[in-house]
């Protein structure tokens, strides 16, 4: 396929542009933004979140010459009505050059296209900024680089001459929180296709947090078509931009100025030649190594981990890629393959028979990944925060239950998943079985944090077995089995979640509505029996039969006990059963200030709520491949429930006195909803808030399990929040930016398409009722396609790994398995129809 060929989930108009930030980099390695209208923004490439960050000079000017005379103009469409005034007059940057008159934008993650044009100009212009992304490689998707392509199309039926000029200040030192210098110098670099400035601080502090090197990089051969400076004037009054802007307009090249400020900018530029009708592009790479990441700096939930915050635990990226002109040079070299590869997996999933909203949700919160909320130690460990604010990460510790609820990473990049497994059973989990639910740094301190938290442990045990189930990797899984077990048994401790060992939590529960439940509830107790479930499994498959029997017992018991008491004809609800004293509550399941203050009388309860999210477990058991944990009957009236009581279309009179991700006119699923008088004078603290991640877990199982149009609607009243105007399409928020748990929107492509995959027996299952035509499937080892069609009473099946390697021995279609065995390639299914 065509670089040019790029597919298009969404596109924004002009009215839907402000918002837009699309991040550019490489998984672990920090992002540049691509603006709505073609700016570049949040530069977070220093180790930490930066939002609204942006050098001081940023920019890039097209210089045009044809039969109409000479044009030069920033590239970037209109600016926003709020930017218009200040004490200064107008606020953003870059607010007095000229710009073209129309804008839009079209986003398929990770590929952004802004479109300007101006029917002044000679030339149309599509800024292109990408960086590679294939599902199961994640060396392919971990560069420090961003790709921006300029592409000029010749509007005319003459000849025209353009240029193309990127300007950046030295910012090495500065990274939205820090601004230090160190003899910022900037200089020239060439090898053969490339051209580049490299941007230094050699006397920087080698320590500091924001200290490393920047390259901005040209492709293209020849002295003619290339030209650099690495400065600017350092006249006053404006001098610099003026005599920057005079120097291209004139010939459309850069001349060396003499500059001495403390930011040298440097500037790249490139010509091309455009026939009548014709069309040419300009493609710069930038690069990046800031190798000093410090261990969690976080002010969170009473524990101070500021003890160890200049600790460093550096960068995968920066021991794998040496200077960033290397690494452009090694880029650029794989461009074109690495785009195409990009390309060929993104159209795939965007050309699935699945509903835009979906592919949407799914493929856009992978964003997440590329952000400052997952970073990759020099050890080559994986660790998240939940989210980031403007400066600091929100909430350390890879949080066992909020990364609980995403799967998206077992099925796109496992060695992340298996990572968060490897550390959170080997190194967070104490003989007890008691996982602390945030990793402490370095990982010298990983139980630090001397919590454990019942959904979130119930939860890595779902994903230990997804991660093995998707990998059939039975020696990994023997390595963990011993703490994984462990952390189940700790659930049936004297004064623990299930001290009686009936299959049902009864016990002082922390969870993730960083709250204590006391009593059952249907939250903590699905997720239990997804647990429960999975360990069966393991337990069997690695020859511990009588302990996969007690769990089995235990998921029966507990489940039918759940369906008798806590379902209440609706929705399943929270029975509150206090605990006389704090002793009778086992040691490390309680947080000391974050609950109730009393045990004996609690608050901050769930109670007879119908809480968003009370099927999670079955949600996660469903995405996993593991089944239905409850009555089936119940399950669809508890999603009809949600959908009459915490759907709203409109919530321009609804009270919320937390944090707002949903308000006004917006639709959105409310975390809970109470009969009137019915609601505890103070339930948990976010019950009238809506979050991503929960409404997706809701629509999911909808989609699993009730109603498939109420899920789609569900999921489409989440993105038409985040549709450019207010809200970034790529960064849903919950406590933060680039939130964890918005992952969970993968789980509602796995539900919609029915597909699934267990390397253990190397057998691929297809729901009939749930593909119409064609659909995208990644199983962590490789990613693929499946198509079908009806020909009279057969249907004919194609799989074909595109990627990979998937050791598919048979494919299960309508509950019927047929041999298949294939690796790589295509192979095709007939199977008469049902009668």
């Amino acid at each position: 396929m065509s670089r040019r060929q790029w597919p298009v989930l969404r596109t924004y108009d002009a009215d839907h542009l402000d918002r837009i930030s699309l991040p550019l980099g490489g998984i672990g390695t920090g992002t540049i933004g691509l603006g709505g209208r073609g700016d570049l923004r949040d530069f977070e490439v220093g180790n930490r979140p930066a939002k609204g960050f942006r050098p001081a000079v940023c920019m890039a000017a097209l210089r045009t010459r044809s039969g109409a005379g000479v044009q030069t103009r920033v590239l970037e469409g209109p600016l926003p009505d709020w930017a218009f005034e200040g004490w200064r007059g107008a606020t953003a940057t870059n607010h007095g050059l000229p710009r073209f008159a129309h804008a839009s934008f079209d986003g398929s993650y990770p590929l952004g296209r802004v479109r300007l044009d101006d029917d002044s100009s000679p030339v149309s212009v599509s800024v292109e900024g990408f960086n590679p992304m294939v599902p199961g490689d994640l060396e392919a998707s971990s560069w420090p680089t961003a790709v921006l392509r300029y592409r000029l199309v010749n509007k005319t039926a003459v000849p025209v001459n353009a240029s193309v000029a990127l300007s950046l200040s030295n910012f090495v030192g500065s990274d939205g929180t820090h601004d230090q210098t160190g003899d910022n110098r900037n200089t020239v670099v060439t090898a053969p296709g490339v051209t580049g400035i490299r941007m230094e601080a050699p006397t920087l502090d080698a320590r500091a947090e924001s200290a490393g090197e920047f390259v901005l990089a040209v492709l293209g051969e020849g002295a003619a078509q290339v030209s650099a400076r690495t400065s600017w004037s350092s006249a006053s009054w404006g001098g610099g931009l003026l005599d920057f802007w005079d120097d291209v307009t004139s010939d459309g090249r850069l001349d060396a100025r003499g500059g001495a400020d403390r930011r040298p900018v440097g500037s790249l530029c490139r010509s091309v030649d455009l026939a009548p009708w014709s069309e040419g592009e300009v493609v710069f790479i930038l690069a990046w190594r800031f190798p000093n990441r410090r261990a969690w700096r976080s002010e969170d939930h009473g524990i101070d981990v500021a003890e160890y915050a200049e600790e460093i635990v550096g960068n995968h990226y920066a021991e794998v890629f040496g200077s960033p002109w290397e690494t452009v040079q090694r880029f650029a070299d794989r461009l074109d393959a690495l785009e195409a590869r990009t390309v060929g997996a993104v159209s795939a999933l965007a050309g699935s028979s699945v509903p835009a909203e979906i592919k949407e949700a799914a493929l856009f919160n992978l964003s997440t990944l590329r952000s400052q909320t997952v970073f990759r130690t020099a050890d080559g460990r994986f660790y998240g925060w939940e989210g980031l604010t403007d400066r600091t990460g929100s909430c350390f510790g890879s949080c066992s239950h909020v990364w609980g609820y995403e799967f998206a990473t077992g099925f796109w990049f496992p060695e992340i998943s298996r990572s968060m497994r490897e550390t959170q059973f080997g190194l967070c989990t104490d003989d007890r079985g008691h996982m602390s639910f945030r990793v402490g740094l370095p990982i010298e301190k990983a139980r630090t944090w001397r919590i454990a938290a019942a959904d979130g442990q119930m939860a890595t045990l779902v994903h230990l077995y997804n991660d093995w189930r998707l990998s059939g990797d039975d020696e990994w899984l023997r390595q963990l089995w011993p703490s994984a077990r462990k952390a189940m048994e700790f659930c049936w401790i004297e004064g623990g979640w299930d001290a009686d060992a009936d299959g049902v939590m009864e016990g002082c529960q922390h969870n993730t509505m960083d709250v204590e439940y006391y009593g059952p509830n249907p939250q903590m107790g699905s997720w239990y029996l997804a647990a429960l479930r999975a360990c069966a499994v393991m337990a069997e498959a690695l020859g511990e039969p009588d302990f996969a029997a007690r769990c089995t017992a235990l998921a029966d018991a507990g489940s039918k006990w759940l369906d008798a008491h806590l379902f209440n004809g609706s929705f399943y609800r929270h029975l509150v059963r206090p605990v006389e004293a704090d002793d009778l509550i086992a040691e490390g399941l309680r947080h000391p200030s974050m609950g109730s203050a009393s045990v004996a009388d609690p608050d901050l309860q769930l109670a007879d709520g119908c809480l968003v999210d009370q099927l999670v477990g079955q949600y996660a058991s469903r995405t996993v491949g593991l089944g239905v944990l409850l009555d089936g009957e119940h399950v669809a009236t508890t999603l009809e429930s949600i959908w009459q009581r915490n759907f709203h279309r409109d919530l321009s009179g609804h009270f919320n006195n937390m944090r707002s991700y949903a308000l006004a006119d917006e639709a959105a699923t409310l975390m809970c909803s109470y009969d009137e008088g019915n609601r505890p004078a103070r339930p948990f603290p976010y019950f009238n808030e809506a979050m991503t991640g929960f409404e997706y877990t809701a629509a999911t199982s909808m989609i699993f399990d009730g109603d498939r149009s109420q899920g789609l609607e569900l999921i489409r009243a989440v993105r038409d929040r985040y549709r450019g105007n207010r809200r970034n399409p790529y960064d849903e928020a919950e406590c933060g930016y680039h939130y964890a748990r918005a992952m969970a929107s993968w789980s509602a492509f796995v539900a919609w398409t029915g597909f699934g995959w267990d390397a253990t027996t190397g057998v691929m299952s297809v729901d009939l009722g749930r593909i119409d035509g064609s659909t995208f499937w990644t199983v962590g080892s490789g990613w693929g396609t499946w198509t079908q069609t009806i020909e009279g009473d057969h249907l004919v099946g194609r799989v074909t790994v595109e990627e990979g390697d998937v050791a598919l021995r048979s494919i299960a279609v309508a509950g019927v398995r047929v041999p298949v065995s294939l690796r790589e390639g295509s192979a095709e299914v007939r199977l008469d129809l049902p009668g």
